[in-house]
């Protein structure tokens, strides 16, 4: 089966639309996928930094959705013509995996980020013949198509939007995941989110429908507009006193607060913005040694790291999509499309934060300005 991929060849080469190659249909527990739209998400941005970790050439691409087509043996689980969101690999054998958090499956970076799964990978080419490394994230989804082990795949509704779906599976799971399952917001509770892109955002939206009271801080004026209209206070990350004013405005410190920007002295703030116990939990990988200021963790306050907004994507997506279809998740407001060949302007404008996030349309589709219609909610 032959259909077009954006191709990465290097850590510095710009992404190529190519033809590849599937030399067989899915194995026992996959399924082939037509992908109507994928998300861009700034994991697969960072594979260039990534330090020869990620194996190239390879197609990435991991917050696709789209239909099945084609599946393979009797126990996926899903049927030709489902519409399909597709997330994260995982294994599903674990400690971790039984214990419903696969998002710390053992496997998982070994799976997702550095090689994928090794079986049948050289069924995967290029138009030469050469291979391909094995499925990014279980999907390899900046594609027409791609074969996706079931586990990954979640059906959803027929009569939802499919090509604006993707993000659910990443960006968007991550922040709603943090709220809902990391943090247990609940109403009248009190988050700070630090960071309003695409998962920022997605934590404030999901915090609006707990009921909490939410603040945003971010340095960019239209990245906090778009806050402010998904009910969040607004503040600068440059603010004079900021965790001093976010305790003032959360009556005494939130008890929560999300970091999505990895920055040190943002980190520190949030701390010093918690009330006493209050829980921060940063999604962004560090690079660096993390300082802390003195007195910035104590009177009971915690930190920890959240996966993929520790979630189970079979149930946190329908949640969300539940939550869209009510008027309370409105994601379609972040998303731009692209068509699949417009994907190195889609990097470019992820990269300058002109868009929240990227969604690339491989079958013809986006329109010429590159951006979505605003869909009812």
């Amino acid at each position: 089966m032959r259909f077009g991929a954006a191709v990465l060849r290097s850590y510095q080469s710009r992404f190529a639309v190519e033809e590849v190659i599937l030399n067989a249909g899915p194995a026992d527990g996959e399924i082939l996928v037509r992908i109507a739209g994928c998300g861009m998400c700034r994991t697969d941005l960072a594979v260039r930094r990534s330090a020869g970790r990620s194996p190239l050439p390879a197609v990435l691409g991991h917050e696709g959705a789209g239909v099945v087509v084609e599946t393979g043996g009797p126990d996926t689980g899903l049927s030709v013509g489902d519409h399909v969101v597709l997330s994260f690999d995982s294994c599903g054998r674990c400690r971790n995996c039984m214990g419903a958090a696969p998002a710390y499956c053992d496997s998982f970076a070994s799976l997702n980020l550095f090689g994928g799964r090794k079986e049948n990978a050289a069924r995967f080419t290029d138009a030469a013949g050469d291979e391909l490394a094995p499925r990014w994230f279980g999907q390899s989804s900046f594609a027409e198509y791609a074969m996706v082990p079931a586990r990954n795949a979640v059906r959803v509704d027929p009569s939802l939007p499919v090509e604006l779906l993707g993000p659910l599976g990443c960006g968007f799971l991550t922040g709603a995941g943090a709220v809902f399952n990391s943090f247990g917001v609940g109403p009248g509770d009190t988050i700070a989110v630090f960071g309003a892109g695409a998962v920022g955002l997605a934590a404030v939206m999901a915090a609006t429908a707990a009921g909490a009271v939410t603040v945003a801080v971010d340095r960019h004026p239209e990245r906090l507009a778009l806050a402010e209209r998904l009910r969040a206070i607004p503040l600068h990350a440059a603010s004079a006193d900021l965790p001093d004013r976010i305790q003032r405005l959360t009556d005494g410190g939130a008890q929560y607060a999300l970091d999505t920007t990895g920055s040190a002295q943002l980190i520190n703030d949030a701390l010093r913005a918690l009330r006493p116990t209050g829980h921060l939990g940063l999604v962004a990988r560090l690079h660096t040694a993390l300082p802390l200021e003195p007195g910035a963790l104590d009177r009971g306050r915690r930190i920890s790291h959240i996966c993929e907004g520790d979630a189970v994507p079979g149930l946190l997506i329908p949640r969300l999509t539940g939550l869209w279809q009510a008027g309370w998740f409105p994601f379609d407001q972040l998303i731009r499309t692209y068509p699949l060949a417009d994907i190195n302007e889609a990097e470019r404008d992820c990269d300058a934060g002109r868009v929240v996030k990227p969604v690339l349309v491989p079958q013809g589709g986006g329109d010429e300005r590159g951006v979505s219609t605003p869909l009812p909610v």
